[in-house]
């Protein structure tokens, strides 16, 4: 039986001005996967390791998501997938979208790749469905393209790819608790004022044009949030803390990546990330929160087998 072993990076959604839209992938943080061919004609999760998930097809994000690019397929063929967990559910950076990009990127390898990238982004979205009641692209997007992406629209799903100034830097700190995708939802306000609705769409589009032109200053300036930012941030321990502290250490921007938990820094080089490391570090320790921190740098590639 034909199989393929596979790495899901982790990912940073929203990125402070893109809620639901925008998001990137990381390196140095992700799970692994194995899809294998069986003769049983079904699709099935055989194991998952390190941590508790379902494992039932219909109730994983990765079976979820696996059934709707097969169900479109229309092909009798079963596959059994092996998931081994490095991010933790409820992070904030990506677990259900690495399981539920993961699944599809495998199966339609083994498949003979009928479906685009972008149709697979699609398929992930299902999973993503089921983790977090909305079907948003913002995180499998970039774990199934990498870089940074844009979802410019969502009916007709387009999505966009978007470069990396060479210099920028990543600094990721993850509490050890878990915030729920669904529950953090719940938080938000459905209703927005018109004025922070331009005052955002700037924000945006200026963070786009900072890709293009390399531009750190209108980066920095366009790292903003005034959507969710203060509903979410009252769930993550010495949030306010950490932003001034990261800020004053030179950071470009920082913010909640996803749903939360996990908070991220945007850096201009490998030196002030260290130092911006260091200082939400040294906040967040007077919490006694264990926590994990990662120093990465953005993924170009996204998906890639082993």
């Amino acid at each position: 039986m034909r199989s393929i072993t596979l790495f899901a990076p982790a990912t940073v959604a929203n990125v402070s001005c893109g809620f639901d839209l925008l998001g990137f992938a990381l390196e140095s943080v992700g799970d692994q996967m194995l899809i294998r061919e069986n003769n049983v004609n079904q699709l099935r999760i055989t194991k998952i390791e390190g941590q508790m998930l379902p494992m039932q097809t219909e109730q994983n994000v990765a079976g979820v998501a696996g059934l709707a690019l097969l169900n479109q397929l229309n092909t009798k063929q079963g596959f059994d997938i092996e998931i081994y967990k490095k991010i933790k559910p409820g992070s904030g950076i990506g677990s259900s979208a690495a399981s539920a990009a993961g699944a599809v990127f495998g199966l339609n390898e083994l498949l003979g790749k009928p479906f685009s990238s972008i149709e697979l982004v699609a398929f992930a979205m299902k999973g993503e469905a089921l983790a977090g009641g909305a079907e948003h692209g913002d995180n499998v997007a970039p774990c199934l393209l990498g870089g940074f992406t844009l979802i410019q629209s969502y009916n007709p799903l387009r999505v966009v790819s978007l470069p990396t100034p060479e210099a920028l830097s990543v600094v990721i700190l993850h509490p050890q608790i878990e915030v729920k995708t669904a529950d953090a939802r719940n938080l938000l306000k459905q209703q927005v004022s018109l004025k922070k609705a331009v005052r955002q769409s700037g924000y945006l589009g200026g963070f786009v044009a900072g890709l293009f032109q390399n531009d750190y200053d209108l980066l920095a300036a366009s790292l903003r949030d005034e959507w969710v930012e203060s509903s979410r941030s009252v769930l993550i321990p010495a949030f306010d803390e950490m932003k001034a502290a990261a800020l004053a250490s030179g950071a470009l921007g920082f913010g909640i990546s996803g749903s939360g938990p996990s908070v991220f820094a945007l850096c201009k080089g490998v030196e002030i990330a260290k130092k911006t490391a260091q200082a939400i570090r040294h906040v967040f320790d007077k919490t006694a929160i264990p926590y994990d921190l990662h120093h990465s740098e953005v993924n170009p590639q996204g998906i890639k087998t082993l």
